[in-house]
């Protein structure tokens, strides 16, 4: 892939392999992402080739050199191409710190998961066409800017008399086993500890088939050619073209850097620990800068190898440096056998290797059942990626998605005018508010999207954490001041007593969302990570007044409990549930999950109970 990535940048093979080697190095010393792989990435590599295509136009259609330069064996032809896009690579580095400093990485709120989602998908698509001429064997001039993705097809389509049939049939074979091996690979990765590297074998084999069958010649099927050996030694970016390449590195650092931020929020999700946004922006930002002095191509975390950093059961950093060493043995030694590597084999593996973001396309339904605004923001910023380019794309997507939720905010009812102390008050008023210590009620009393659900769920998280860690119960609780988006108020005056920890004693957090006029994909989202978080605190969540198109979203989106009541009509007929199983059990302190369902039956003949899951 380290190959394939450095020809989708219309620079040599050999560039590939120093753009996964030194940015590695960097991004291991000050990323906090545990598990991303920083290297070579497909949608920068496309990126820059615009500014490449466009600096040094392509006169040959083969990586051999001709006209040597002294530097690495390569042709005059070949470092002018790899300084345009080590350019491209400082400059945007340059972007990615200036925004570190800036501390502009709280500014990720507005890249939400469908605009990130559909511009990678674009961006998707315009790698798999670029790569269409090598996996037919044709000659296709480059071609860019708006509609440059249709003008492509169409120059394949009357031009399809000069595919070459031993190329088409190498690369529709190729894409057979890498499909059909990565996805036993994915299938019993479980039983085997050992994933077979079927990219490897992949470029071996063909490598020597197309040596011993003389392809190169034989059958006219292009090949990568001479790949030097050994590291180059440090030089500076030609300066004279970056006021040239300025368009191509703001798309290389917002692009390079939002992929790459899903990414290591994916995996600190995953594995249960944090990363901070604006040291992201500094680690991607000197893994541009520096290794542009070592003739590297711009540079991101990939998905691909991410993945199989999980796979392979990686804890830290230290497993992609281990894979540095690797490249530098394929460097000083292999590298130079790869003359007979077929084009199209490279063209194969990264088609395959966008299968992830390729098969976002499955998002589309749950965006549908969820929210169709979002859905209609997902196609729409698809639209644009395909038709202009990954960074209109995504500008696109963050303008659409903050108009539209100026105009959805003004009509949304944002105070909840209910006085909820009539509900605190009736319990105060009963001997047996003992038994409701363990309930807190939240209410939210605001929409929920993407603007504020990250803030909605650490707000969240402190009051459960502070309520968790207390170690008595006072005769009252203070009222939490939150901000504008939550209201926290306690359940009645309780006797002061011990509290046991949550892994020994259920508690209960009522999520009272008359207040909660309306939501996106990302809110629901939320929700339902608090409800899992919750779940795994031994935290019991219900939720009150919920709206049937809150109540279809999150039964759609998640996985909640199917035994278990989740949604009720009102604060008082949740309590009641509390109420109705504490009374038949006082002997015991707390309540569980199956006492609270016997409650919730008899409930549900009595009628008080809007909805379970």
């Amino acid at each position: 892939c380290r190959l394939a990535f450095a020809v989708l940048s219309s620079v040599h093979p050999v560039f590939g392999l120093y753009g996964s080697f030194f940015p590695v190095i960097i991004y291991a010393i000050f990323g906090m992402g545990r598990h991303v792989a920083t290297g070579t990435f497909a949608l920068t590599s496309l990126i820059s080739a615009n500014a490449v295509e466009r600096l040094v136009p392509s006169v040959r259609t083969n990586f051999t050199a001709s006209n040597n330069s002294g530097i690495l064996g390569l042709s005059e032809f070949e470092m002018q191409r790899i300084g345009v896009a080590a350019a491209v690579s400082f400059l945007g580095g340059i972007i990615q710190v200036v925004m570190f400093t800036l501390q502009l990485g709280s500014a990720t709120f507005l890249l939400t998961e469908p605009v990130i989602s559909a511009m990678t998908t674009g961006a998707a698509t315009h790698v798999v066409t670029s790569q269409v001429k090598y996996l037919l064997g044709m000659k296709v001039p480059y071609m860019s800017g708006p509609l440059a993705f249709f003008h492509i097809y169409a120059y394949v389509f009357e031009n399809i008399r000069t595919v070459q049939l031993e190329a088409l049939l190498l690369s529709l074979l190729s894409i057979v086993v890498l499909v059909l091996v990565k996805e036993l690979n994915e299938k019993f990765q479980r039983n085997i500890k050992v994933v077979l590297p079927i990219d490897l074998l992949l470029i071996i084999a063909t490598s020597i088939a197309c040596y011993c069958a003389d392809m190169e010649y034989v059958y006219r099927i292009e090949v990568v050619g001479n790949i030097p050996k050994g590291l180059p030694s440090p030089k500076a970016p030609p300066m004279n073209v970056l006021p040239e390449v300025v368009t191509e590195a703001f798309g290389v650092a917002l692009v390079g850097y939002v992929a790459s931020l899903a990414l290591a929020q994916g995996s600190a999700k995953k594995f249960k620990y944090s990363v901070d946004d604006n040291q992201e922006f500094l680690a991607h930002g000197l893994s541009n800068v520096i290794p542009s002095f070592f003739f590297c191509i711009p540079s991101a975390a990939a998905m691909g190898r991410t993945a199989l950093l999980y796979s392979t059961g990686a804890k830290t950093q230290v497993a992609c440096l281990i894979s540095c060493v690797l490249i530098l043995v394929v460097i000083y030694t292999i590298g130079p056998l790869l003359y007979w590597l077929p084009m199209c084999v490279l063209a194969s593996i990264i088609v395959v290797g966008l299968k992830g973001m390729l098969m976002q396309f499955r998002d589309l339904k749950k965006y549908w059942n969820v929210d169709k605004i979002d859905w209609s923001i997902w196609v729409s910023t698809y639209v644009f990626t395909i038709c202009f380019a990954a960074n209109v794309g995504l500008l696109y997507g963050v303008v659409c998605t903050i108009v539209i939720v100026i105009f959805r905010f003004p009509r949304a009812k944002t105070l909840n005018l209910k006085n909820m102390k009539e509900v605190e008050y009736k319990y105060k008023a009963e001997d047996n508010c003992e038994s409701l210590k363990q309930v807190k009620i939240v209410s939210v009393n605001s929409p929920l999207v993407f603007l504020n659900a990250r803030k909605f769920h650490a707000d969240l998280l402190k009051i459960i954490q502070k309520d968790g860690m207390s170690s008595q119960v006072g005769d009252t609780v203070n009222k939490c001041e939150q901000n504008t988006l939550l209201c926290s108020f306690s359940n009645g005056s309780c006797h002061g007593e011990l509290v046991q920890s949550c892994h020994s004693e259920r508690r209960v957090l009522i999520l009272d969302c008359s207040g909660l006029n309306f939501f996106d994909y990302t809110g629901v989202s939320v929700l339902l990570q608090i409800y899992m978080d919750c779940k795994n605190r031994y935290i019991d969540v219900v939720l009150a007044h919920c709206k049937a198109s809150l109540i279809k979203a999150m039964q759609y989106g998640g996985n909640l409990d199917s035994e278990n009541p989740v949604f009720f009509e009102s604060i008082s007929s949740a309590i009641d549930a509390i109420q109705i199983h504490r009374v038949r059990l006082t002997s015991r302190s707390r309540w569980s999950l199956e006492g609270f369902l016997d409650a919730h039956r008899n409930l549900l003949k009595s009628g008080k109970v809007l909805f379970t899951q």
